[in-house]
């Protein structure tokens, strides 16, 4: 069985670790989120035949800027996320981000992930937000930063209300199974087997990678 592997990276806080607990178990955690999930392997269905998707997290403090790296070979796609109303959060991934994961893997694809959608309208989030002068990010904004980047394309979601969140990990698969060049031919094959037959087996956590 092939194994895809996506690695999640983006500042702290900015819930890389609620998106793939929502995303594998189905529901938003509740209760105490660790600073690091532990990696999971998924199935997935696409074309018919079973794919392992390992999901792998990161923690996005300073701290961790030696350890993080150790992460990053062998991988197939990386998320990279940002709150979308957090703009410090947004600026990071131009500024840090895609800069680190490139040079560690220059020739791996990258989706650019806008996280907490639902505090986009959120009145308390835009009240705090404008004190500093400062508004939620918007879909046009970031899609432009990913065009910048060269990221594969931007998704965003919410992994309190699950919107958007199955699509941003069908994305993913997509990009670490298609070649650069024939993307649209094999998107248009592909994504109805995504969309349609994913299901979710989940495994024994591979061995934890987490740190504190």
């Amino acid at each position: 069985m092939q194994t895809i592997k996506c690695v999640v990276v983006g500042d702290g806080a900015v819930g890389k670790t609620c998106l793939l607990i929502s995303y594998t178990t189905n529901k938003f955690p509740s209760e105490y989120v660790p600073t690091v999930f532990d990696n999971y392997a998924v199935t997935v269905m696409i074309g018919g035949e079973p794919y392992t998707l390992g999901l792998f997290d990161t923690a996005g403090q300073e701290d961790y800027d030696r350890l993080r790296p150790l992460s990053y070979p062998q991988t197939d796609v990386f998320l990279v996320c940002f709150s979308v109303v957090s703009p410090s959060s947004f600026e990071n991934v131009k500024e840090k981000w895609v800069p680190e994961i490139t040079h560690h893997c220059p020739k791996t694809p990258f989706l650019l992930v806008g996280t907490q959608i639902d505090l986009r309208d959120d009145p308390s989030t835009i009240e705090k937000l404008a004190k500093n002068k400062q508004k939620p990010i918007t879909p046009e904004t970031a899609e432009k930063l990913a065009r910048d980047l060269k990221a594969v394309k931007y998704v965003e979601c919410s992994a309190l209300t699950q919107k958007g969140l199955k699509n941003v990990f069908d994305e993913a698969i997509l990009a670490a199974l298609e070649p650069p060049e024939p993307k649209k031919k094999r998107k248009s094959q592909l994504f109805p087997q995504v969309a349609g037959n994913q299901e979710f087996l989940l495994c024994s956590p591979a061995k934890s990678t987490q740190v504190g």
